[in-house]
């Protein structure tokens, strides 16, 4: 797709990355308070080893996507994995490659990091997101238990 690039987020981004994660949280019916924006942004932007960090797909110089992802210790391996753990389009380019181009540089992260694996969970209903899912990656038959405390 001409016109679009996907780059790290940065300091100066916060204002569009904010619209975008707050469009994302909206789907999932999820608000959170201030100190979550104000921590996850740091996050995104610190460059720690161990952080998560962020993804922007800017189309014709406007943001309209986002991915964040995390390298984690796996016990399976010597290497890292990467969880993608937020994907978001804006509903007026999906269908339009922004999802893809998101989760292939998230790929390519982390090849460059000599990650073997990235993973990701989507709620069963995301019919839309599952259609893009099932052309680029395995879906898995593991089921995920959660306990909230």
């Amino acid at each position: 797709m001409t016109g679009l690039v996907i780059r790290p987020v940065a300091a100066d981004d916060e204002a569009a990355w904010r619209r975008l994660w707050t469009a994302y949280l909206a789907f999932y019916e999820t608000v959170l308070p201030e100190e979550i924006y104000r921590s996850t942004f740091a996050r995104l932007t610190g460059g720690g080893a161990n952080e998560f960090a962020g993804l922007l797909a800017v189309l014709d110089g406007k943001p309209v996507g986002l991915a964040h992802y995390l390298f984690h210790r796996s016990c399976w391996t010597t290497n890292n994995v990467c969880y993608l753990q937020d994907l978001y389009a804006d509903p007026e380019v999906r269908g339009t490659g922004i999802g893809k181009a998101l989760i292939e540089a998230v790929y390519a992260k982390a090849a460059d990091a000599g990650t073997p694996e990235v993973y990701w969970m989507t709620q069963e209903f995301n019919a839309t997101a599952r259609r893009l899912y099932d052309r680029i990656a395995d879906k898995t038959p593991f089921i995920i238990y959660q306990k909230n405390l």
